[in-house]
């Protein structure tokens, strides 16, 4: 079947304009250009520092969406970048974009389902031509038994931090946003096709999707987006809020380490005053050494010293925000003797309520250059602005992001860590949990 790029004469003069045009420069920010077509989905563009396209189809179909049956559906539309689609094989899609030294790749979390083609700027029609047949996935019963295999790799790479990070979310909101973004184990093998086409047909829609490119020009990419064909039922079921409940999630495995994850009710994306106090807060808290071997600053930092004493205890701080709700608060590691010292002291300090001028100021310095290092990364950008684009219908460039976070005062960020000194605990723990304390213990 024909390309939907193919039917504007616009896609062809990308390969005239790859070698016409300069690249922006390796580390500078580029300007992003937002528009909403008649169907209602957004494209996102910016200039790319390689003549590299990337191209990426971001759709509201996280792991928040799935009901208790469907858990792991979000997985397998990872996967089904893999797989053939109503319109093209499996084998087809790989080797057709390999040909033209393109690859294609997949990314998700709780609310989104990513696909990404990378090609050079003259090859970018082939990998659209199979990007769009994406959006009409097969799952053919062989393929998904074929796939297993790489199913259950995948879940064996998940690392205890992430596993531990995966239980406080479902110990904090339960159901929706405390959905797994990997495939429960108890459901491998009990997708049918058609309840994967059913949650396929539930979630993909114009109206809560976006295209977003980096290397390739606004215009040409709205002639793509305007012809894509969504499932029919488009997105007929309504994201459900999630609330914030607090409690354990533990998971008792052989060895001597625990993984720990403490938090409370954080920041909402929505509400962005308050999601950058959170995200100012994680770094001036501490979110880890800056450099090999250092030692964290911060109020986490000085618990853990207090803690630990010679004891390896590794920490970070735990900050999530999603469209409605949010998480704020710590993952840390150490041997199961000392992990008990130093997750009460952790939580001392996530329960002071208070921080420092100086720790602001240092948060800020930190989230805006991690944040200046998102948006000169192409890599980096297309996820940045496709997230934004899908979810909030509208991108910020970086210029706008760094001076927000600039706005955001001390008493802000104060307020944040009141909030979160004030809230219930969530707590979510794997390994040798002996000396783990539960949630209540922690109030």
């Amino acid at each position: 079947m024909a390309c939907n790029a193919s039917k504007t004469h616009l896609l062809r003069s990308i390969a005239k304009r790859g070698y016409a045009t300069c690249p922006r420069l390796v580390g500078d920010t580029s300007a992003i250009n937002v528009n909403v077509l008649e169907n209602k989905l957004v494209v996102a563009t910016a200039d790319a520092s390689v003549p590299v396209a990337r191209v990426s189809i971001v759709l509201r179909a996280g792991s928040r969406n799935e009901a208790y049956d469907t858990q792991g559906a979000s997985h397998m539309l990872r996967l089904a970048g893999l797989m053939s689609t109503q319109r093209s094989s499996a084998f087809a899609i790989q080797r057709n974009i390999q040909q033209v030294g393109g690859t294609l790749t997949t990314w998700g979390d709780r609310e989104i389902v990513g696909y990404t083609v990378e090609t050079t700027a003259d090859n970018v029609e082939t990998g659209l031509r199979y990007m769009q047949d994406l959006l009409q996935p097969a799952f053919k019963p062989w393929e998904i038994k074929d796939n297993a295999k790489t199913l259950h790799n995948q879940l064996d790479a998940v690392t205890t931090e992430e596993r531990a990070i995966e239980l406080v979310h479902k110990a904090a909101f339960r159901r929706g946003l405390g959905n797994s973004i990997y495939m429960p184990r108890f459901q491998l093998g009990k997708l049918s096709p058609e309840s994967l086409l059913h949650y396929v047909a539930s979630t993909f829609s114009a109206g809560s999707a976006a295209v977003v490119g980096v290397g390739v020009e606004n215009n040409l990419l709205s002639g793509f987006a305007q012809n894509l064909s969504f499932p029919s039922g488009g997105g007929s079921a309504a994201q459900s809020s999630s609330s914030y409940y607090g409690g354990d999630a533990r998971k008792d495995t052989a060895g001597h380490r625990a993984v720990v994850a403490v938090a409370g009710e954080g920041g909402a994306a929505s509400n962005q005053k308050e999601a950058l106090a959170f995200a100012i807060l994680s770094q001036a808290v501490g979110a880890g050494a800056a450099t090999k071997r250092g030692k964290a600053a911060g109020a986490f930092g000085e618990a853990v010293n207090c803690a630990g004493g010679d004891a390896p205890i590794s920490f970070r701080a735990l900050n999530r925000s999603y469209s409605d709700a949010g998480l704020f608060g710590f993952v840390a590691a150490a041997d199961g003797k000392d992990i008990g010292k130093a997750v009460d002291f952790l939580v001392r300090a996530l329960k002071a309520g208070s921080i420092s001028d100086k720790d602001v100021a240092r948060g800020k310095a930190l989230l805006k250059a991690r944040t200046i290092a998102k948006y000169s990364s192409d890599g980096g950008l297309i996820k940045v602005i496709g997230r934004q684009a899908a979810l909030n219908r509208t991108v910020l460039e970086a210029d706008a992001l760094v001076a927000a976070i600039d706005g955001i005062s001390l008493q802000q960020v104060q307020a944040a860590a009141k909030k979160v000194a004030s809230s219930k605990l969530s707590v979510g723990a794997i390994g040798h949990l002996a000396n783990v304390p539960y949630a209540s213990e922690l109030a």
